[in-house]
């Protein structure tokens, strides 16, 4: 049972997964499996400008040497130690079943954070109750002047449940000259740095852990705004994000966990009209994806298709059974991404 209402801090390292503690306001968490390189190079940014949250790191059963490299160097940070590689959907879920706080601050191990970084946030969830979930500008460590790939400046889904971002269209990526710069409302925010209102991730039972890596986040987006729960991107808080630093972006593996994750969620959120169609459209459209790579000569990643397939199909019924009992209608913001940007140019973000 997770302890309520305690307005004190404690300030040792969570030792077990028996253990929970009370902490300060906001939580900044870490999930890291065998990351020991990435925590070297990014943690200090996170300890250096996050005086305002107790910081942690998740670690999903790493055998490098992450957990002695965190106690020896950032004695302030704790450590929730989980039992298993459990990827970032089950690893999350069972780390944060420890830690009692008002906000979780998700964040990828591979990114930097910016001076002031978690004040805009901290304003933005005091003033707006109904916000629930909220994603900062995400750019590109390698290459600061531009968006970055996942999350960039807030994320949407078309009619097919193709993700995409004010800032990057599939391959396209925007420079950022300041056109992102407004507050919004937005579908789905980035997992790479994802803040959310610990009572709601616990009321939508966290992450769907048959996931297990990629897309997790805009399933529970999605099921946030089932309930009414408003999403926002706010410019004011800025990351860098490596990206890809787990699994490259040109691995099959990623490629059959985005095709199978995005049927699930579809399973799983869209409105019963036109429920059947608009699978039926889908699962064309990724035929057509995997004729693409076989004519690039991509033949892993046409397989990784097929075999998103085989496993969605697998898992159908036990994904249609966790539908919630009502769907929002208005969960897109363009009816076909695909038509748009490879027919109709449409290569940047349009409202």
């Amino acid at each position: 049972m997770r302890m309520k209402n305690m307005n004190f801090c404690l300030n040792f390292q969570i030792i077990n997964k028996k253990t929970i503690y009370t902490l300060k306001k906001i939580a900044v968490v870490i999930l890291n499996w065998n990351g020991v390189q990435l925590l070297e190079q990014f943690l200090p940014s996170v300890v250096k400008y996050s005086s305002e949250a107790d910081i942690y790191v998740a670690d999903n059963a790493s055998t490098d040497n992450s957990i002695s490299f965190v106690e020896a160097n950032f004695p302030i940070v704790k450590i929730v130690k989980n039992t298993g590689n459990y990827g970032f959907a089950k690893g999350y879920n069972d780390a944060l079943q420890h830690i009692d706080t008002e906000l979780y601050a998700l964040v990828n191990s591979d990114i930097e954070v910016t001076e002031n970084w978690l004040q805009p946030i901290i304003a933005t969830f005091e003033k707006e109750p109904e916000t629930a979930i909220i994603q900062p500008k995400i750019l590109d460590f390698k290459n600061k002047e531009y968006f970055e790939y996942a999350g960039a400046a807030g994320g949407f889904i078309d009619k097919y449940g193709f993700p995409y971002c004010r800032g990057r269209i599939f391959d396209t990526i925007e420079k950022d000259n300041g056109q992102y710069n407004d507050a919004c409302e937005i579908s789905w925010a980035s997992g790479a740095c994802f803040f959310i209102r610990s009572k709601v991730y616990h009321e939508l039972q966290g992450f769907d852990a048959d996931f297990f890596a990629h897309q997790e986040e805009i399933d529970l987006c999605w099921r946030a705004k089932n309930k009414n729960h408003q999403i926002k991107y706010n410019p004011n808080s800025v990351v860098y994000h490596v990206g890809g630093a787990t699994l490259q972006q040109g691995n099959p593996k990623k490629t059959f966990l985005n095709f199978r994750n995005s049927l699930l969620m579809l399973v799983k959120n869209l409105p019963k009209e036109n429920f059947y169609s608009t699978l039926f459209i889908r699962l064309s459209l990724d035929g057509l994806a995997g004729i693409h790579f076989i004519l690039q000569g991509k033949f892993a990643h046409c397989w990784a298709i097929l075999k998103a397939h085989f496993a969605f199909y697998a898992l159908f019924s036990k994904t249609y059974k966790k539908r919630a009992h009502f769907q929002s209608k208005r969960y897109y913001n363009t009816k076909n991404i695909v038509i748009n940007y490879y027919i109709n140019n449409g290569k940047v973000f349009v409202k």
